[in-house]
């Protein structure tokens, strides 16, 4: 589904990645670890076309990401992270906004579907009706998360979003999204709540390796 195939990528006199390859296959649920630079949120960059490698490809379903193909790859992706900036807008509004987009007309926002999805992660209904600046930063967190559900996109890409939560909430965010759904997700973590879940495969950015 997706390849990186002899990869390069730099910053400055530091190299990233170096004939980097790797294969994820649709529906595989992956943890990236390793210490910080050596490559994780660079991987997602160049995943959604933010950054282009400076050597080698990046396949996606059997095609190569470039400017003219990656408007298609970025619909089918949803990319949460653990900041989850949003401006200072009452939720509701904010939802209609994201729902208006053209890339997202085609969805339908129903009702039942959202305070399903709320539920699912211990938000009340009632926070549909809040300014996002009262939030907190594991409120915000979740709220990304239900945004990104409500997209119905194929791939997750998940940087850290269970940073500020307790460990109960912890366990339901990876617990749903390492469950039998059919999309694929790509998560950053050291939590243990992630790298101890049965269907997870890791894989250590720092040392270009999976850990068995």
């Amino acid at each position: 589904m997706i390849e990186f195939h002899n990869v390069y990528l730099s910053f400055g006199q530091k190299t990233i990645f170096s004939n980097f390859n790797l294969k994820i296959k649709k529906g595989e649920k992956i943890v990236f670890i390793g210490k910080s630079g050596c490559g994780k949120s660079s991987l997602f960059e160049l995943l959604l076309g933010f950054k282009k490698p400076e050597k080698g490809n990046i396949i996606f379903k059997d095609k190569k990401l470039d400017a003219s193909y990656i408007w298609q790859v970025r619909r089918q992706i949803a990319y949460v992270d653990q900041d989850v900036s949003f401006p200072n807008q009452k939720v509701f509004d904010f939802l209609n906004f994201i729902f208006s987009f053209k890339a997202n007309k085609h969805l339908e926002f129903e009702q039942n579907r959202l305070i399903s999805v709320l539920e699912k992660f211990e938000l009340d209904y009632n926070i549909i009706n809040k300014d996002i600046g009262e939030l907190s930063g594991g409120e915000k967190q979740r709220l990304g998360l239900v945004i990104a559900i409500l997209l119905q996109r194929e791939i997750f890409l998940l940087d850290e979003v269970t940073s500020s939560l307790d460990k109960k909430l912890k366990q339901k965010v990876v617990d749903y999204f390492m469950s039998s759904h059919n999309f694929t997700v790509l998560s950053i973590s050291h939590d243990p709540e992630w790298l101890e879940h049965p269907k997870a495969q890791i894989y250590n950015l720092e040392l270009k390796k999976w850990v068995v």
